[in-house]
């Protein structure tokens, strides 16, 4: 089948590349032409794990292409996907001036029937406004599908590949057998690929988020009682999370949840519920506790350094939102170092990945090192904002031996409190004891 993708950010261009594996023929458009040229010079412009390998192959073997004429792209194509960006707006809402603009484009240029896809995560009633903006500039008969990703960061193509579930939201006959052909690959072990109608999808993915994030929130509130009472959250995780109508997923304490789509996407719902007279009291406390969660290590960072940090040199792990991706957007790690430059400490990090974002967004407000031991040197302590795997087992012969201080934050709780009890650390983490 040949396919068009509009917009080669992070869904647009796992869905173009997945797509392709599986024999499409697939065209992705961006009007950064720079991204264009070097996308077809075989550079891949983000980090997502396994994807560069099906990259390379798609565009070595002509399935994948790529350009910034909107027209070509979309000419010979059965199904148009949009992937573009929905940024929230000042009040929470998300802006789809994006996705509005091209089909208002795609009205002007269609000759023949097309199925266009919302890719993109998009409030409940998009898909009319979508088909209103290409409706007024054709009479070309057209379908408009609502098909919401469930990419994970660091999973993306296996999500792909092998997803969980299939949702597509479509009243339209016609377009259902496009979709139920395009995706046949994809679910040939038997998950389901679920219809409903395009407001019920376009819910779906908000409402899936948002409980998500609530569970971790609920989690994080746990933790925070959990120091209060002198109980271990670790404990109480196995223990309801054997339950399985609770699972296993997704209790893991920490400080907050970042990303592209958990904190869009809740305050997007809740701007959507408003928008309605209904006032979502559970996600409304969901954004106000993950906030301060963020920086809830500091004041644990000040009260061991006798309430003040000036002059304190941090040794920071991990910048992304979560390991296995470069991604930095509401990372809690970018409120911590905020927090600390605010309090006079310096701060040296490192991560695999996220490091070169970090600094073309914030310069050389903090030091970066070149890997995991060099930002331990001289360190008063060290702070774990991002859960690698790389620190979960380091020399720690060698950590004692470049920290000033036999000092850990560790705002992941990566360390077990018998091991730093062994090791003679003071250690800190959330929802369990202190170790002095």
């Amino acid at each position: 089948m040949n396919i068009a993708v509009v917009g080669t950010g992070y869904v647009g261009l796992v869905t173009g590349t997945c797509l392709a594996e599986t024999g499409n023929h697939v065209i992705c458009v961006d009007i950064n032409k720079e991204k264009v040229q070097k996308m077809q010079d075989g550079i891949i412009p983000i980090f997502e794990p396994h994807l560069d390998l099906l990259f390379e192959r798609n565009i070595k073997q002509g399935r994948l292409k790529f350009t910034t004429n909107l027209a070509e792209a979309i000419e010979n194509a059965k199904v148009i996907f949009l992937a573009l960006p929905t940024p929230p707006g000042e009040d929470g809402s998300a802006d789809l001036s994006y996705i509005l603009g091209v089909a208002n484009d795609l009205g002007k240029i269609l000759k023949e029937y097309k199925v266009i896809v919302d890719k993109s995560t998009v409030p409940v009633g998009t898909a009319e406004k979508v088909r209103t903006a290409v409706a007024k500039n054709t009479t070309i008969d057209f379908d408009i599908v609502s098909n919401p990703e469930f990419l994970r960061e660091g999973f993306a193509v296996d999500d792909f590949m092998k997803p969980d579930r299939v949702v597509i939201g479509t009243q339209s006959e016609r377009a259902k057998k496009v979709m139920d052909e395009l995706y046949k690959p994809f679910v040939r072990q038997g998950n389901p690929v679920i219809y409903m109608d395009e407001r019920s999808a376009e819910l779906t993915k908000y409402a899936a988020n948002s409980f998500l994030a609530t569970k971790i929130t609920f989690m994080n509130e746990i933790a925070n009682l959990c120091e209060k009472l002198g109980a271990d959250v670790d404990a109480v995780r196995i223990g309801i999370g054997s339950d399985d109508r609770i699972g296993k997923r997704f209790l893991f304490s920490g400080i907050g949840y970042g990303g592209s789509c958990f904190p869009k996407d809740v305050q997007a719902l809740v701007k959507s519920a408003a928008e309605v007279n209904y006032e979502f009291k559970i996600l409304e406390s969901v954004m106000s506790v993950n906030e301060k969660q963020k920086t809830i290590i500091v004041p644990k960072m000040k009260e061991y350094f006798k309430g003040n940090l000036k002059g304190k040199r941090i040794a920071l792990w991990g910048l992304a939102f979560k390991p296995d991706t470069d991604d930095i957007r509401e990372a809690p790690s970018l409120y911590i170092i905020n927090e600390l430059l605010e309090q006079g400490a310096t701060v040296v990090a490192y991560d695999p990945e996220a490091m070169s974002n970090i600094k073309n967004l914030i310069g050389n407000k903090i030091e970066y090192a070149t890997d995991e031991y060099e930002a331990l040197k001289d360190a008063d302590a060290l702070l774990i904002a991002t859960e690698w795997s790389l620190f979960r087992t380091p020399d720690f012969d060698k950590v004692s031996s470049l920290l000033k201080n036999k000092v850990i934050f560790d705002g992941r709780n990566l360390y077990g409190i018998d091991q730093m009890k062994e090791l003679g650390y003071y250690y800190s983490s959330i929802g369990r004891e202190i170790v002095r």
